[in-house]
């Protein structure tokens, strides 16, 4: 488990849920810094102002940030606003120079996420360190990779953490800029239910006109908040221009988007979702038990494939049912893919199943064709 303490903790009772982060990719000129907090101020639901001053690029040649001096338009930001100040550190000399600014809240990038050297760096640096750290997911799907990085840094003493999920890269170009796979993102949940979870919905749209439908997906999956990146003027942006909302569009976004709670007080829905769910355990219970029955069905077939000397996997058999039961859901509304993956994960298990039976064998068990 980590030791970490709940967001509204962070700062106090008045940081409420979700918490909305706002600023542009990078912090270009003191100029744009200013203008794009002093909106950002005027929309009452956003608490923190993010902005790269140090910028990984993955080419040599593009704008890599404007460094330390980056660092006295934040402060000067924070002090005209009121806002929270927010920047990404890869090196230890990043969180010392971050800090001595005043910068209030830290965040870890996927890049560094996924190299430990540099997590185990940056978690000694942190060491007793009382400013919240975010910490984005790897570049690829790693769920043990991104909990060993909130291990580290908690482990060196920092108990104010936060995960922020911006999705995984993509190995061919999509809609997307980033592959949500919001299964990743839920099961850390699960695994660390007093983990904050914040969405980076910029990242994964790639396209401004996307950001609003993923960061309203990310809020109805119960994640804690978002972090939106804004640009008082995108067309002109130094990096990631093509993602990047106005203030006015945030604005816009958020005065126009549901936030939904994770609990209620009314208690007519409490009966009516116990009742459903009562349904869902009785037919987990069912479907639980015919998979049982089908696995013995199949661990039976094993011990005649055995007698037989026949090989296990038989190609076209699961060729054809695939085929039948692919039509059978199409008929009754369940999605393909979905009945694909579940039916590719049965015949594995019956696999493995029959090749236990194949290795428990002994000497003269198998009766070999005349």
């Amino acid at each position: 488990m980590l030791d970490i303490v709940t967001a509204s903790e962070w700062f106090g009772s008045e940081f409420g849920r979700p918490i909305i982060i706002g600023g542009p990719c990078s912090a270009e000129t003191r100029e744009q810094v200013m203008s794009t907090a002093l909106a950002i101020a005027e929309i009452k639901e956003v608490s923190i102002f993010r902005a790269g001053v140090w910028k990984p690029r993955t080419r040599p040649g593009n704008f890599e940030g404007a460094g330390n001096e980056a660092l006295e338009w934040l402060a000067e930001a924070k002090a005209a606003t009121g806002l929270k100040m927010a920047v990404e550190v890869a090196t230890p000399a990043h969180v010392e120079a971050a800090l001595k600014a005043g910068v209030d809240v830290l965040w870890v990038g996927a890049r560094t996420v996924s190299n430990p050297f540099s997590v185990q760096e940056l978690a000694a640096a942190l060491g007793g360190v009382d400013v919240p750290v975010l910490v984005k997911n790897p570049i690829n799907p790693d769920i043990e990779l991104w909990i060993g990085a909130l291990e580290r840094i908690n482990r060196a003493g920092c108990k104010k953490l936060a995960a922020i999920h911006r999705g995984f890269y993509p190995f061919e170009k999509r809609g997307l800029r980033n592959i949500p796979r919001w299964e990743v993102p839920i099961e850390l949940k699960r695994l660390f239910p007093n983990l904050p979870m914040i969405c980076d919905p910029s990242h994964i749209a790639g396209k401004w006109e996307l950001v609003q439908s993923i960061a309203q997906q990310a809020l109805d999956l119960d994640m804690d908040g978002l972090m939106i990146e804004t640009h008082i003027n995108p067309s002109v942006a130094l990096s990631d221009a093509r993602q990047q909302l106005t203030p006015a569009q945030l604005s816009e976004m958020v005065g126009s988007m549901s936030f939904p709670t994770s609990t209620t007080t009314d208690t007519s829905f409490a009966r009516c979702i116990q009742t459903l769910r009562q349904r869902i355990d009785s037919l987990d219970a069912q479907m639980l038990e015919l998979i049982a029955q089908r696995m013995k069905i199949a661990e039976e077939i094993g011990r005649f494939k055995l007698q037989q000397n026949v090989t296990i996997l038989q190609v076209r058999r699961f060729e054809q049912i695939l085929k039948d039961r692919l039509e059978q859901a199409e008929v009754i509304g369940l999605n393909h893919e979905f009945v694909k993956n579940l039916l590719e994960m049965v015949h594995k298990e019956s696999i493995l199943r029959q090749e236990a039976i194949m290795r428990s064998s002994g000497p003269g068990e198998r009766k070999f064709p005349c």
